[in-house]
């Protein structure tokens, strides 16, 4: 990966983040992203580019809605330049294309103005990411030989609409796309009509284009005020005219996924949910990360020294998290650098998911408690084994509570507590909550009992009420479960197998019925 804080100190990077599915950002743009020093985001960048940075990233929200700035321009674009002068390699990231309706090229001068290097990394363009994700070709060979890209901002103001109209109506074998359309769509269609483009010429509005969210709806001209007022359309949302929105019946791909238009809330940190995001997205849904928890590294000296006087030695080495696993292998490489130093030892995991960790280590555990819950792990493990005079290794983060080691002390074994990291609760960036009630999730998965526990340290009661109530509650366990319930609220789905695959399957069994 190009490392931008390799480059010139003090850049800003005009990147363009795509029109909204998080998959659709350039490599380019991505690894400038992950390497900058401070991202400066609008509210249709998606929220997965922004939640995934290191918490070490600055983060700066300007969204910009109709009617209502977080920051004015002018003051945007003094923030990056003052945060480049600072020495700090600066991300601009823009939705859609910096440079189409995206006031990329007045940043870029004012940065110039400055003395203030920059690049321009393109992104795909809302009008034409949105159209493919409906089926609808911007040019055809028989249809549409040319595509022409307009603004609808404040068509009913003649004073300030520099568009020409009276021009556009008036064209033929091509394709018109009208960007930020939806508030002014009466008036444009007004002046197609009034200009003598024909009514019955085919036309498209999709709203929140390239999202599982999505919406297209399609008509003639005359029809289309009509259609927008009926189904509600809101921005953002693009206007296509022309005869290629008729190819849209036989084209369309994006809405036959099985989890499509669900909008589904993932409260794991995102250092761990880059599968699970991936594999909803796959299946159609719109993934709202919104993390509660998180976790750090969180060494015990003294406790790796007490490990270290066992090694070689026979033991059990228990895991009761998936955590666990990744920091305990990080620190046991890192401080004897060879696994076979692990020695004779026996390997129990809480569950499928925490042994799907191990077998990325290619480590086969030889004990998995029937039900995936710490205490059931201790007294079955107990049941199915002699454990006098057995030393156990119990690795844990710094929450839950030690009846583990109690279980297994009355067995008669010697345990020891390993920590390997910490559990915190993090704060989400600038504009997440108030997009999160925006567009309120359909669905949201709780991995752990801890992620519901940093839900409501995150949200007051009443918010936890209005954004659960009527929503399908997953669990990944029981005792993840008695942990929701525990707050007051409902459990929808239960995974059968206690691991992120097995939330998606239930998942993916309870929406398709």
């Amino acid at each position: 990966m190009p490392k931008v804080n390799n480059r010139m100190k003090g850049t800003v990077y005009l990147v363009g983040a795509g029109p909204g599915d998080p998959g659709l950002i350039t490599k380019k743009g991505l690894d400038i992203l992950q390497a900058g020093d401070v991202v400066v985001y609008d509210n249709l960048v998606p929220g997965e580019l922004i939640i995934s940075l290191p918490r070490s990233v600055e983060k700066y929200y300007v969204g910009k809605k109709a009617g209502a700035h977080t920051l004015p321009q002018e003051e945007i674009n003094r923030l990056m330049v003052k945060l480049a002068k600072d020495g700090k390699n600066v991300v601009r990231l823009k939705g859609s294309d910096p440079l189409i309706f995206g006031r990329g090229g007045e940043e870029a001068r004012f940065l110039k103005e400055n003395g203030v290097p920059y690049e321009i990394v393109p992104g795909i363009t809302a009008g034409i990411g949105a159209a493919a994700y409906s089926g609808i070709p911007c040019t055809d060979r028989e249809k549409a030989s040319f595509v022409t890209f307009v603004t609808g901002h404040k068509a009913g103001d003649k004073e300030t609409s520099t568009v020409p109209w009276e021009w556009v109506a008036g064209v033929e074998n091509g394709t018109i796309v009208i960007y930020m359309a939806v508030g002014e769509i009466e008036n444009i269609i007004g002046k197609m009509l009034e200009n003598g483009m024909p009514p019955e010429r085919p036309c498209a509005v999709i709203e929140r284009g390239t999202l599982p969210t999505q919406r297209t709806f399609t008509s003639t001209l005359q029809s289309m005020v009509d259609k927008v007022k009926a189904e509600n359309i809101k921005a953002p949302a693009i206007f296509i005219i022309g005869e290629v929105v008729e190819f849209r019946e036989n084209m369309k791909w994006f809405e036959s996924k099985p989890l499509i238009g669900l909008r589904i809330m993932v409260t794991r940190p995102p250092d761990q949910a880059q599968d699970m995001y991936r594999s909803l997205r796959e299946l159609g849904a719109e993934v709202l990360p919104y993390p509660t928890i998180g976790t750090e590294n969180a060494e015990d000296d003294g406790a790796w020294t007490s490990f270290g006087k066992i090694i070689g030695k026979k033991k059990w080495l228990i895991f009761t998290s998936e955590n666990g696993v990744r920091y305990f292998f990080r620190q046991f490489i890192g401080r004897f650098g060879d696994i076979r130093k692990l020695g004779d030892c026996k390997i129990a995991a809480v569950g499928y998911g925490t042994a799907r960790v191990l077998k990325a280590f290619n480590i086969r555990p030889d004990f998995i408690p029937k039900t995936a819950t710490t205490l059931s792990l201790a007294e079955e493990l107990r049941e199915a084994f002699d454990l006098a005079g057995v030393r156990a290794v119990r690795v844990r983060g710094n929450l839950g509570d030690n009846r583990v080691e109690r279980v297994l002390e009355e067995a008669g074994a010697t345990v020891l507590p390993l920590p390997a990291y910490r559990t915190f609760y993090p704060q989400w960036p600038d504009g997440f909550k108030e997009k999160l009630f925006e567009h309120p999730p359909d669905v949201i998965t709780f991995t752990s009992g801890s992620t519901c526990e940093g839900l409501c340290r995150l949200l007051p009661e009443s918010k936890i009420r209005t954004l659960t109530e009527g929503k399908a509650i997953v669990s990944i366990g029981p005792s993840t479960s008695e942990i929701i319930r525990s707050h007051g609220i409902d459990v929808t789905l239960e995974a059968e197998e206690h691991s992120i695959p097995g939330d998606i399957n239930e998942i993916v069994k309870h929406f398709r019925k």
